[in-house]
């Protein structure tokens, strides 16, 4: 069982560990972690994506975003998963949602069920659809956005990489 929970200061020292799993792994991106694989500093990050929650604080370049830590029953982090309650220039291709899962705890379905999860935010609040895009080497990511109803919708080209977009109807 997964559930949900919104970044705070709390969560700092398993966030670090959270990243640095990923590095450790070679993985030098984090999807859906709205560029926490970028930032020094956590509190950084933590207001960063605290401000990103409303439409008065949002970053002027970015849209309104929920970021959420995905825990297992034993209360640890396995993954990261973000949703855009609009798409801007910049996220056209890319999508409303994106996501990962820690290195040592992939193929468990954690990141179906988080996709599921965040269908669910989605849904309450007001949203019919969810568009994702991923490339076409990610064949986890396909699996995990088809196992929740997306649909292929088009493909595009981003810094040469071949990647395709989804759309899953949640009306």
């Amino acid at each position: 069982m997964i559930t949900l929970k919104r970044p705070t200061k709390e969560y700092e020292e398993q966030a670090i560990a959270f990243k640095k799993e990923f590095f450790d792994n070679g993985e030098l991106t984090i999807n859906g972690s709205e560029l926490l694989d970028q930032m020094d500093s956590y509190d950084e990050w933590l207001k960063s994506v605290t401000d990103n929650m409303s439409p008065e604080t949002v970053n002027p370049s970015w849209v309104v975003t929920d970021t959420y830590f995905a825990f297992d029953d034993n209360e640890k982090i396995v993954g990261i998963i973000d949703l855009r309650y609009e798409l801007n220039d910049f996220l056209k291709d890319f999508g409303n949602s994106g996501y990962s899962v820690r290195p040592s705890e992939r193929k468990k379905g954690y990141a179906t069920e988080m996709l599921r999860l965040i269908m669910q935010r989605a849904a309450e609040i007001g949203m019919d659809r969810l568009q994702l895009s991923v490339e076409r080497s990610n064949e986890p990511s396909i699996k995990t956005i088809v196992k929740n109803g997306g649909k292929y919708e088009r493909s595009f080209t981003f810094e040469g990489e071949e990647a395709d977009v989804y759309i899953i109807k949640l009306i």
